[in-house]
């Protein structure tokens, strides 16, 4: 299968790399379209392909094509490729909150995979909800999730609007964790641990949770009532965090995330 990337950007060679790495494909297989002349140059250096300046040189080329661009520049982007697409390639989006409707349409395709991942696919450690239109195979469906399982978990939703939930749970997710964590070191600082050891405190702290979750059957409502005896510490903290509906903050947070993700794919 001869795969091209469309965007030269952090997912986009995030995607390659993880291809190569785990010998899925090969780079005599691996393609590259990036329209800045001096990005392209930087990226035919990496050793991850071949890499193009010209659309015409390379999507007919392609079996599958992942649309790795900000969704901005999709009307440009679609504008220059359509007229070079066949309806038997496959296409895989990871553009936020550009429906699988709005490809098929204007680029009058058949077969669209539309995916959110999030920033730890980086390391292999990604969640990515993905989708499809009916016209993909189950062959084809297959190939390309075995693709996005290089760079971490994946989850196939039935209904497209899901795309938008993933987007406000793992796509932003990992902000919503740093913010945490942000918030934890400050207060680690003001009790008077230098910036490194607040860091270490915090980071150690947060990777030790979670290892302790995932190798475990007991829910975060279990974990938390083992952490805090009555009348301790942690119950005095989490007594001020249910005071100031911090809970509740966050799902809200969260929602805000989801509705912005639907304003987006109507725009």
């Amino acid at each position: 299968m001869n795969i091209l990337i469309v965007g030269g950007g952090n997912m986009g060679i995030t995607y390659a790399k993880s291809f190569l790495r785990s010998h899925i494909t090969n780079k005599e297989n691996m393609m590259i379209l990036e329209k800045s002349p001096e990005k392209a140059i930087q990226l035919s250096t990496q050793d991850i392909g071949k890499v193009y300046g010209n659309a015409q040189d390379c999507i007919t080329k392609a079996d599958l094509i992942i649309l790795a661009v900000k969704p901005q520049d999709t009307e440009k982007l679609f504008k220059d490729i359509q007229p070079l697409v066949d309806e038997q390639q496959v296409f895989l989006s990871i553009m936020a909150g550009v429906k699988i409707n709005t490809i098929v349409k204007q680029l009058g395709v058949k077969k669209v995979i539309r995916s959110m991942p999030n920033l730890p696919a980086q390391i292999g450690m990604g969640m990515t909800a993905f989708t499809a239109s009916n016209e993909v195979t189950r062959i084809e469906l297959v190939t390309v999730q075995n693709l996005l399982n290089t760079t971490g978990k994946t989850i196939y939703v039935e209904q497209e609007d899901a795309i938008d939930a993933a987007t406000a749970i793992s796509g932003s997710g990992p902000a919503y964790v740093f913010y945490f964590m942000r918030a934890m070191i400050e207060a680690a600082k003001q009790m008077n641990f230098t910036p490194s050891e607040a860091e270490l405190l915090v980071t150690q702290t947060f990777r030790g949770a979670i290892e302790l979750h995932n190798k475990s059957n007991f829910s975060c409502n279990e974990w938390i009532q083992k952490v805090a005896s009555k009348g301790g510490t942690t119950e005095a903290a989490l007594k001020d965090f249910n005071q100031k509906e911090l809970h509740q903050n966050i799902i809200s947070g969260a929602k805000a995330a989801l509705e912005r993700a639907i304003e987006l794919g109507k725009s």
